[in-house]
């Protein structure tokens, strides 16, 4: 067994491994770039290693550097997680030459299957079902538009080194082929360095499963059953579960035969996913395998309780499988969300900045072993807490909450309640949206595919809206206190200066907020005995009882027991972030931000409209000219960030005046990039 490993990757996948390793009495080295310095994996390894600046390519993905730090380190063997370089043939042909074990597969193995067109070719002689489509060499616009039009439409352009969702595009008609060829050429260029592609028949509304295989080197090839990843927004998992609801054993037994077959068909050894789409006939076809622990391994772990990350670890050290395909059995049901930086009320673009708060109960926070979080139900892995800044040089996700319970319904249950104790404040994020899809009624049925969340209006939050009046008596009280107490900031115990005081406060005036797109106003009476406190607010009174008023870390906050309205019963937690107001009510939650009157004034004041980067990024495309007239939704400029194209569309109708950016420009987030005409902007 190996006495010291090399991890070489970064956030939760980076801590997930060291704490296995770590608990088999491995010692880890970590590697980091400069915007990682603070993380928390390089001060959980053992060693850790400074690799370059923050950009991928001159760190993470410099596979040199990666190499001289496991031979600075004197580690045995890398493990590369997922993402980066973890399906790189030519990283793991390194690790070889080296003399450094790879905890992966064999070089031809990821060779052939890190390209969606070869892989095809590999399975097809051992039966695998595949979806029509082309898979050819010849990459030339005139073949591809030949090659659609016999496939037939609507189909999808998919990038053979793809992965993660990128290097996408669904086309639905002939003439939108181009501009989704050269946009999806693009983003595989910039994401994978290569730029071929490949077309595949869409099959209409389908399920996306995938099967967990392992292979060892002693010949023996196991699967893990299934996992059922359709909840997708952009052709990115965001909740996936264990197993797939709704499979008769005819066909899961037919799911893991035939991703044992596709194993086999490559001589693979190690974790890999297989993954299929299964239609609405229950026909089901190849996709892709990806030849790396997958991002959704937990639900895996925890429905069969085995740690899957020491399976690759004793794999690659030469010990054969640790379970035969007739010990590996389904206990129970599991879920895993995952926790994004990013605002999906924007059509979930990341989102970067610092989380001031991040607040878990100590009770879900991941613990190894052979049914690592399943005593309690409920596992968090994490690469964040307070403090840390979230990059915009990396993918955006936080953490994967992972839920097990006996039934689906109970998993399905834990995974809410437990989204609405979590607290992430300081950075946009979709925890309030993944708890409203978990309470979705096609979500909660089970049996949903991939086109759900587009059919629930993709951005919105799918849950009901939190009661009105309680909205607007609770961000009066988080004023009241605010400004009222600021003493309250010094104070080791605030809440004790309350008792046996009473305060009642002249009403305050008007405060504006902005719910999601809504305008809510609250002109608010405050009145304080103790720790008791009536609210007059919009013409009706809520009580409640405070049980805590503090600004720890810097970030004013009220909380307590709600006595009266339609919240009578639930707790309430009131976070200040600048003139963001977190709210949360029971298990709901949702963001109010303070219109500050003197920003009204010069918003009304100023009638000209613009276009500015949400994020820091290249522009690579400008679809309009100075002096078009444009209409609102219409697409107006290309902006890649974090190895994502993303679409900026007008936000009204108007006349363009200026374009101070051009196509090849690095932007900052705010710097305007579009300025529309004041007098000729529709009003």
């Amino acid at each position: 067994m190996f006495t010291k490993i090399l991890i070489a990757n970064r956030g939760e996948i980076a801590r997930r491994i060291n704490r296995t390793a770590q608990a088999m009495g491995i010692q880890t080295v970590a590697v980091y770039s400069t915007a990682d310095a603070q993380a928390l994996h390089v001060q959980e390894c053992n060693e850790a290693v400074c690799l370059g600046e923050p950009e991928a390519a001159q760190s993470y993905l410099n596979i040199a550097k990666v190499i001289a730090a496991a031979r600075q380190t004197g580690a045995q063997a890398i493990h590369p997680g997922y993402g980066f370089l973890s399906e790189n043939a030519a990283f793991a042909q390194a690790c070889a030459d080296a003399h450094i074990t790879f905890i992966g597969p064999g070089v031809q193995a990821i060779r052939i299957m890190g390209s969606k067109s070869e892989a095809k070719a590999c399975v097809q002689p051992a039966g695998v079902p595949l979806i029509p489509g082309y898979f050819g060499a010849d990459q030339s616009l005139a073949t591809l538009q030949a090659e659609a039009e016999r496939i037939g439409f609507p189909l999808m352009i998919k990038a053979v080194a793809g992965g993660g969702g990128k290097g996408i595009r669904i086309v639905s008609n002939a003439g939108d082929l181009q501009a989704a060829l050269e946009s999806c050429q693009r983003e595989a260029k910039n994401a994978f360095g290569d730029a071929t592609v490949m077309l595949e028949k869409q099959i209409i509304q389908p399920r996306h499963v995938e099967v967990q295989v392992f292979a060892d080197t002693h010949g023996n090839v196991v699967h893990l059953f299934e996992r059922d990843c359709s909840a997708q927004r952009r052709h990115q998992k965001v909740i996936e579960e264990a197993p797939a609801f709704g499979l008769t054993e005819q066909q899961r037994e037919a799911f893991g035969r035939t991703a044992v077959q596709v194993a086999k068909a490559v001589n693979y050894v190690g974790a890999g996913t297989v993954e299929f789409l299964l239609d609405a006939r229950g026909e089901f076809y190849f996709m892709e395998m990806n030849t790396r622990l997958q991002v959704e391994h937990p639900v895996t772990e925890m429905i069969t309780g085995f740690d899957l990350v020491q399976w690759q670890i004793e794999i690659a050290a030469g010990l054969p499988l640790p379970a035969t395909q007739e010990t590996i059995h389904i206990d129970g049901h599991a879920f895993e969300a995952r926790l994004y930086a990013e605002n999906p009320e924007q059509g979930f673009l990341p989102a970067i900045g610092t989380v001031e708060l991040w607040e878990a109960p100590d009770a879900i926070e991941f613990r190894t072993g052979t049914h690592a979080g399943r005593t309690a139900g409920i596992r968090l892995d994490s690469s964040m807490r307070s403090g840390l800044a979230v990059s915009p040089y990396y993918d955006p996700m936080v953490g994967k909450l992972i839920t097990w319970a006996p039934t689906r319904d109970a998993a399905l249950k834990k995974l809410a309640d437990a989204l609405a104790q979590l607290r992430c404040v300081g950075v946009k994020n979709n925890l309030a949206w993944l708890r409203g899809l978990c309470l979705h009624p096609e979500f909660a049925a089970g049996g949903y595919d991939t086109g759900l969340i587009d059919r629930m209006a993709m951005g919105t939050d799918p849950s009901t809206p939190m009661d009105t009046l309680t909205l607007q008596a609770l961000a009066g009280l988080a004023r009241w206190a605010l400004h009222q107490h600021p003493h309250n900031r010094n104070s080791k115990d605030p809440l004790a200066m309350l008792d046996g005081f009473y305060s009642s406060s002249p009403p305050l005036r008007e405060d504006r907020w902005l719910s999601r797109d809504t305008s809510l106003a609250t002109h608010t009476h405050v009145a304080v005995c103790g720790q008791q406190v009536s609210i007059q607010s919009a013409g009706a009174a809520l009580h409640v009882t405070l049980s805590a008023v503090s600004s720890r870390g810097e970030l004013p906050r009220v909380q307590g027991h709600i006595q009266s309205g339609a919240h009578a019963g639930s707790e309430f937690d009131l976070i200040w972030h600048g003139d963001n107001l977190n709210v949360h009510v029971g298990a709901e939650q949702t963001n109010l931000q303070w219109q500050n009157p003197a920003q009204i004034r010069a918003d009304q004041g100023h009638d000209a409209h613009g276009v500015a980067a949400p994020m820091p990024g290249k522009v690579f495309a400008v679809l309009v000219k100075v002096g078009d007239r444009v209409k609102k939704g219409q697409p107006l400029i290309g902006l890649e960030a974090m190895k994502m194209e993303h679409t900026l569309n007008s936000p009204c109708d108007g006349v363009v005046q200026s374009i101070p950016h051009p196509v090849g420009d690095q932007v900052t987030e705010g710097t305007e990039l579009i300025h529309f005409s004041e007098d000729d902007t529709a009003k």
